[in-house]
């Protein structure tokens, strides 16, 4: 079943105008999630939205939003002093520009988005925007309001629809030079040059994101089942930096390690454990111990021991 739009509204280039709908094009809802819950009851902790000064209860239609001014001073926006303030860009794609897509600096990019016609109509203006886009090789600019807020988007072809991907305003990207001033200007010699690239050389490979496994979120599916075995869970030792001496010596060392590792990642994590490989599709919740199975083996057992205790009696 497909996520629920986003949003839903309207592209437009120039005269050219289309229904269109935002879904998004990641989820996290196949990672595991905990709840928080009292240690004393194991029951699951809720939250409350109260009044700072009372500790009183605050109903949600008593509840506005305001800017703080100072300590004690807020100022106050409604609802509709907030819709009196709508932008086009509410119900509208406009497209204000077309860039290559080098220019976009990594920095600004935030998530990523599908963005299809909405209904039966509109699909023919919806494919002359695609299309103009892709054989100009260009990424056309606008702007949509998403969670309360404006936000630019940048909207490239992919396949017979369009990849939407957010992006940051200046004011919200740092600059790297509070960071990297402190850092060191170290001379690389040509020999540790040359046994870096050799090491580069052996790691290089073609990016498929179908050889990498969540580890963390496998150990997590591991504890969880572990636990409801009833099975102790021993600590794992951390693993510790090496005191590097010899950075030549290490560089030579890393090239014979980087020829093991290059040979273990030909194969995926499932093959060296020789497990048949899980489908893309599948996280690792389908992966821990059903309840339903749990207590049918439960049921199982209880049967079990009924039969065993019937023909003891019909023997004595």
């Amino acid at each position: 079943m497909a996520p629920r739009a986003n949003w839903k509204g309207f592209l437009r280039l120039s005269l050219v105008t289309c229904p269109v709908a935002l879904y998004p094009a990641t989820s996290d809802s196949e990672k595991i999630s905990f709840n928080q819950i009292n240690r004393a009851t194991g029951h699951r902790i809720k939250y409350l939205k109260v009044d700072a000064d009372t500790g009183e209860e605050v109903p949600p239609d008593e509840i506005m939003k305001g800017y703080k001014v100072d300590t004690d001073t807020y100022i106050e926006i409604t609802k509709d002093e907030l819709e009196n303030i709508a932008l086009d860009s509410t119900r509208t794609i406009e497209i204000d520009e077309f860039v290559s897509k080098a220019d976009i600096d990594p920095h600004y990019l935030i998530r990523p988005y599908y963005l299809v016609p909405d209904g039966k109509v509109g699909h023919d203006a919806f494919a002359v925007i695609r299309e103009t886009t892709r054989s100009m090789d260009k990424v056309a600019i606008g702007r949509l309001v998403l969670t309360s807020r404006e936000h630019i988007i940048g909207l490239e072809p992919l396949k017979n629809g369009l990849m939407g991907t957010l992006l940051r305003y200046p004011y919200e990207v740092r600059s790297e030079d509070e960071y990297f001033d402190d850092i060191q200007d170290v001379k690389v010699t040509k020999d540790m040059l040359h046994l870096a690239k050799h090491i580069v050389t052996q790691k290089s490979a073609t990016f498929d994101p179908q050889k990498f496994e969540d580890r963390y979120e496998a150990a997590l599916t591991e504890l969880i089942n572990q636990k409801r075995s009833g099975k102790t869970i021993a600590a794992k030792p951390r693993p510790r930096g090496a005191n590097v001496v010899d950075l030549m010596d290490a560089l030579k060392r890393s090239i014979g390690q980087a020829e093991r590792a290059t040979s273990a990642r030909a194969r995926s994590p499932a093959e060296r454990e020789g497990k048949k490989p899980r489908k893309a599709a599948a996280g690792q919740k389908e992966m821990l111990l059903p309840i339903s199975n749990k207590r049918a083996a439960n049921e199982d057992n209880k049967a079990d021991k009924r039969a065993t205790t019937s023909r003891t009696r019909k023997s004595a």
